[in-house]
């Protein structure tokens, strides 16, 4: 079964095809959450002297159409479309979930000169962020409930969750009951107030740490309020279908372990125009022509514009690192066809299976796959992965080394 057809699909394009469509089953390596698998359908295309917004209409004609037909439910025309910039600004993540109604606030600003470090640090630290969650009505919260907040939040890596309850927002600070109100000097209370658009009866939760951090325990705490009963019960979730277009991704992210920027997709995405030049200068701030498609925090599907420069394609291997000897190596017949003229061409690519889970209102993609594999990648159908006989391994000339034991 195949990954994905990425190179040969761009062959294709090269070589005089001007569309290409695939309906296959295909396996990844995938981590086993709820929405993924690692035997799935994939509905792929790939085609030639498109941009991004005509690719993208293509599938969003045909998400609106199923949608239609399956449900009788009509999605909005067009979709939004956000920046992956201001999906992560405003909800921690990139496939938010837009039925919920509550957002960061950021407030980075005011933090760096109060004496709370746990606030100013972070606040000074450019690879970090400080952000308010403001939840209405959420002064009604029990302690053990806060408490079991901060317990989940802690799954992502935040060492806490701070809190205020706002019982008289024009009284400050009697009116504001938290544990950290006297760390913090009245007039960036006040600001705190105003910039969140804090009522009486509210709570703010305070998320403070590496960017990673607070974007994904926060963006994780903001989906489990608002889906509460304390959210339902204030109107801070909505019913319905809530498509959206992610648009303009980082073409790279950067490990601190190894010190090199890797494709934040795959280094055939074409950087958006005008961005070509940073490739050599500023690979960090390079924008991608990738998009995603995102219905109810789910990502339903996602592809780019590809490189069809030779040029560029070289530019992009040397910020990821990789050096003419091993591109030559690697994807030498892909630089070759691009010596030669390419089309403009892109595609996007669908999982057939996650879709389904949606429209069918199960819990996970495990539900509508026959034979699903479990957590832990194994059928319980055929106990497969199992153990290999000798017989197995010698028609694939493999041979087992015992483990060696160290003394005692």
């Amino acid at each position: 079964m195949p990954q994905s057809p990425q190179l040969f699909k761009q062959m294709l394009m090269v070589s005089g095809f001007d569309r290409y469509y695939q309906i296959t089953k295909c396996f990844r390596d995938e981590d086993l959450r709820a929405d993924r698998q690692p035997e799935f359908t994939q509905i792929d295309c790939e085609v030639s002297f498109l941009d991004e917004v005509e690719i993208r209409q293509i599938f969003e004609d045909m998400i609106r159409h199923v949608f239609t037909t399956v449900k009788n439910v009509e999605l909005p025309k067009p979709f939004p479309t956000m920046t992956w910039a201001e999906a992560m600004k405003r909800f921690g993540s990139d496939k938010p979930d837009l039925r919920v109604r509550l957002e960061f606030t950021d407030v980075a600003e005011l933090m760096r000169s109060v004496d709370f470090k746990v606030f100013s640090g972070p606040a000074n630290d450019p690879k970090s962020r400080v952000v308010a969650l403001r939840v209405p009505g959420g002064s009604a919260m029990s302690r053990s409930e806060i408490d079991a907040y901060t317990k989940f939040v802690g799954i992502y890596g935040a060492k806490g969750l701070a809190y205020i309850k706002v019982n008289d927002a024009a009284s400050i600070p009697a009116g504001l009951q938290s544990p950290i109100v006297k760390n913090i000097s009245n007039e960036v209370l006040a600001q705190l107030i105003e910039r969140t658009g804090a009522e009486n009866g509210d709570l703010i939760f305070f998320g403070a740490d590496k960017t990673q951090v607070v974007n994904d325990a926060m963006g994780a705490l903001r989906i489990k309020i608002g889906h509460s009963d304390l959210g339902r019960a204030n109107g801070l979730v909505e019913e319905g279908w809530k498509p959206l277009w992610v648009v303009d991704f980082p073409m790279f992210e950067y490990d601190e372990e190894t010190q090199r920027y890797y494709a934040a997709h795959h280094p055939f995405t074409s950087p958006k125009n005008g961005h070509e030049d940073l490739l050599e200068s500023d690979p960090a701030n390079v924008l991608a022509k990738a998009y995603d498609m995102v219905l109810n925090g789910w990502e339903m599907g996602g592809g780019s514009v590809r490189i069809h420069r030779a040029d560029v394609q070289t530019k992009v291997f040397a910020a990821l690192d990789i050096g003419a000897e091993e591109a030559r190596e690697k994807f030498g017949f892909l630089l070759d066809a691009l010596q030669y003229g390419a089309p403009p061409h892109g595609g996007v690519a669908f999982g057939l299976d996650r879709l389904i889970t949606m429209m069918a209102g199960a819990d996970s993609i495990r539900d509508v796959i026959a034979f699903p594999k479990t957590q832990r990648a194994q059928c319980l159908l055929t106990q497969a992965p199992s153990a290999v006989d000798e017989k197995q391994l010698k028609e694939l000339h493999i041979r087992l080394r015992p483990q060696e034991t160290k003394p005692a």
